[in-house]
């Protein structure tokens, strides 16, 4: 049984005795969350905590840039992304893709993590449509559909779109090598994108945060219902940061605080609302994780899955996982939202995994042709 379908059941605790809702919510920790397509986790109110002001992306990212593009059927975007450029060109590029709801900043602690641990390597993380990015089509309309091919084909265009505003898709300055990550939705996003091959042979390989085929399709039975059960409205920002915390919904104050407040816009003095409704993607639910199982073991690149537990393995997962095809590390003491949770451990992980691959780390020994070249015997 997935952890939303645990949140939903708990949500009518509200009403029992002080004693035995503090016992629901021992046992809930000690579960894993839900591998869905919600960006929140459970609603089971725990503390009256009050948050503390949120805080500026630009303490976790060097650049933050709206990218324009023009497709060749008439449609164009206006991108946006947050950018730290890698040290050189041979440094590699980590690309973080968010899930359903969420955005680029849920990956703020978990940036300024890796950046401790590997000041070198470079960070883009991208948001998608509907989520941050706009896509019009020919008449100028804005495009709403959430297929996962327009997902990934956002994805790409928006790598493209950096490597030439940054001057990396020239001869002597050619693009960095990539490592995708994705979390929940944003793992089918780029395990899509590592297998069309779109981005070879710049991929080194790909990560995927706390979503699997099976356990995510088994979550969306229920995701109308948790949907509906969430707040709606929120009279301020510190009110949606302290909702996430005390909800259990991110696990970690300071995350909340980088995060939430690029979940909401605001609708008058004391109304913000959700930026995405994702009771309005339903019928792309089942396209982003149909088949994603066989798409992450195929791919070309190397591969790497976090969860929150190991009930998310399905058969091909863990068939996959006996065979050594990925590498798996499981977070217990994380909710879904991994990355936010515990964003040192994530990163530690993710890192330790980018330079087991970094191929630009690789010290090969001289071509016979340049050792004469430089009058050394051979």
């Amino acid at each position: 049984m997935s952890d939303l379908a645990r949140t939903i059941g708990k949500s009518k605790l509200a009403k029992v005795p002080a004693s035995a809702e503090s016992k629901a919510e021992e046992e809930q920790d000690d579960s894993s969350s839900a591998s869905s397509v919600s960006s929140t986790g459970t609603v089971v109110p725990t503390t009256t905590q009050k948050a503390a002001p949120h805080i500026e992306w630009t303490k976790y990212f060097a650049q933050e840039l709206w990218l324009e593009h023009a497709f060749e059927n008439g449609e164009h975007a206006k991108y946006h992304v947050y950018l730290t450029p890698p040290a050189t060109a041979k440094t590699p590029l980590m690309v973080l893709h968010h899930g359903a709801g969420s955005s680029a900043l849920s990956f703020a602690l978990f940036a300024l993590e890796v950046r401790r641990l590997m000041p070198e390597v470079g960070i883009l993380a991208v948001e998608a449509r509907e989520h941050g990015s706009v896509v019009y089509d020919a008449a100028s309309n804005v495009d709403s559909s959430m297929a996962l091919a327009s997902l990934s084909r956002d994805l790409t265009t928006m790598i493209g779109l950096v490597q030439a505003r940054m001057g990396w898709d020239k001869k002597d300055a050619p693009s960095p090598e990539l490592l995708l990550v994705g979390h929940s939705l944003g793992g089918a996003v780029v395990t899509d994108a590592a297998k069309s091959g779109a981005l070879d042979p710049k991929v080194l390989g790909y990560a995927v945060l706390d979503v699997v085929e099976g356990s995510a399709m088994e979550a969306l039975k229920h995701m109308q219902a948790y949907l509906r059960s969430r707040p709606s409205v929120f009279s301020s920002i510190d009110d949606a940061v302290a909702w996430h915390i005390r909800s259990r919904t991110l696990r970690n104050p300071e995350s909340a605080r980088a995060s939430v407040p690029s979940l909401l816009t605001q609708v008058d003095a004391a109304k913000w609302v959700w930026k995405t409704d994702l009771s309005r993607t339903e019928a792309y639910w089942s396209d982003w994780f149909g088949g994603m199982s066989a798409k992450f073991l195929s791919a070309r690149g190397a591969k790497l899955l976090l969860l929150a537990g190991t009930d998310r393995l399905d058969k091909e997962l863990m068939i996959g996982q006996m065979q050594g095809k990925f590498q798996l590390q499981v977070f217990p003491a994380a909710g879904h939202f991994l990355q936010e949770d515990l964003p040192d451990q994530v990163a530690h992980s993710v890192v330790e995994f980018l330079k087991r691959n970094d191929r630009s780390a690789l010290v090969l020994p001289p071509k016979v042709s340049d050792l004469i070249a430089q009058g050394k015997k051979v």
